[in-house]
């Protein structure tokens, strides 16, 4: 050993940065709300260096469904607020109604959570929320990792990544390949912005503080709270109507809105007619289009405006679905048919 390196102090792993004791201090946290979300198949808690799940019995040829996202720049306003118990609710949304579309039922999530530096209260406000999600979706949170790394993000800031695998029978999976000209278009409506479009929202934001004109309540709650509501969980109403109604195609209105994620289940020579004006518009959303100052065609292009997932079903079926899925707490409105169309854009809303 070099004499300059003896005389040099001895550096710590905490000393560089990271605090193993926060790390275990935060998995202790997670455990009894990982707890409550557990169910069926699953065969091993957190802690562990992979996660088993058995595939229910119940199942006689299931085909998994996997998905992973993550929650965009609405981060940076949880950050900015310090709102950290709702973009975890986010997170499992975005997987699993995507899951959902295909006619699963999602089996269990996993986390990736990186900071620069571990802040034990903000890290479990944030996986009690990713419980929640977990819990509200019927689906294990079954493991997950928490990475700090000094230098990689400011402190104060954080990403997010979640997984989500789900299963379906294989006689049951949802294609659209059956879909044709004469089905309706049902729209379920969403909790605001979801997940999509923040980074326009943000500078919504801006304009209206450099203009003085922030309202204080939007669609009733408090302007924060509004913004940052989480993105609707459809997955235990929407499953329950796949039991009882031949629903032959889902569409979860994410980035693209209306106009790109409805195409994506939809066969070859078809389109969507939507109806403008038969769902109505909400205050937050009235709100981010007039101080964006953007047309109706950008608004359903950025934002999921209104409609978070969007069912395909014969018109004989139509009526009876919606009463089921009403009675189920959600809000549905008749959006549109499907049509021939060989050219222009798939989706017209007119």
């Amino acid at each position: 050993m070099s004499s300059s390196t003896s005389a040099s102090p001895p550096i710590s792993y905490k000393d560089a940065g990271v605090d193993i004791d926060a790390g275990d201090a935060l998995v202790e946290r997670i455990k009894p709300l990982a707890k409550k979300t557990m169910r069926e198949g699953v065969m091993a808690g957190i802690g562990g260096f992979g996660a088993l799940f058995e595939v229910p019995k119940r199942y006689k040829e299931p085909v998994l469904v996997s998905g992973t996202d993550g929650v965009g720049t609405k981060l940076k306003l949880a950050f900015e607020w310090n709102m950290h118990d709702t973009v975890g609710i986010d997170l499992v949304a975005m997987s699993v109604n995507d899951v959902l579309v295909q006619g699963a039922e999602p089996l269990f999530f996993l986390d990736y959570f990186a900071c620069g530096k571990l802040h034990v209260d903000t890290a479990a406000a944030v996986v009690g929320g990713i419980a929640k999600g977990c819990e509200l979706s019927g689906c294990a949170l079954i493991g997950g990792e928490t990475a700090e790394m000094p230098g990689m993000y400011p402190d104060g800031e954080y990403d997010l990544a979640g997984f989500a695998v789900g299963a379906v029978e294989k006689s049951k999976i949802l294609t659209g390949q059956n879909v044709k000209p004469g089905d309706l278009v049902l729209g379920l409506t969403s909790h605001g912005v979801h997940s999509n479009g923040f980074s326009l929202v943000r500078k919504c934001i801006e304009r209206a503080e450099a203009n003085g004109t922030v309202p204080a309540t939007l669609d009733g709650k408090p302007f924060k709270a509004a913004i940052m509501e989480p993105t609707r969980l459809y997955v235990k109403n929407v499953l329950a109507a796949l039991e009882q109604h031949p629903i032959k195609a889902l569409a979860h209105i994410t980035g693209g809105g209306l106009p790109e994620n409805i195409p994506r289940v939809l066969p070859e020579g078809t389109g969507a007619d939507l109806k403008a004006g038969s769902w109505p518009q909400t205050e937050l959303f009235a709100w981010l289009q007039t101080t964006a100052g953007i047309d109706d065609v950008e608004m359903n292009r950025t934002f999921n405006n209104g409609i978070g997932m969007v069912l395909v079903i014969d018109a004989e079926h139509a009526e009876a679905t919606a009463a089921t899925l009403r009675g189920l707490g959600e809000t549905v409105y008749q959006i549109g048919q499907i049509v021939e169309r060989s050219e222009g854009a798939a989706v017209q809303v007119r």
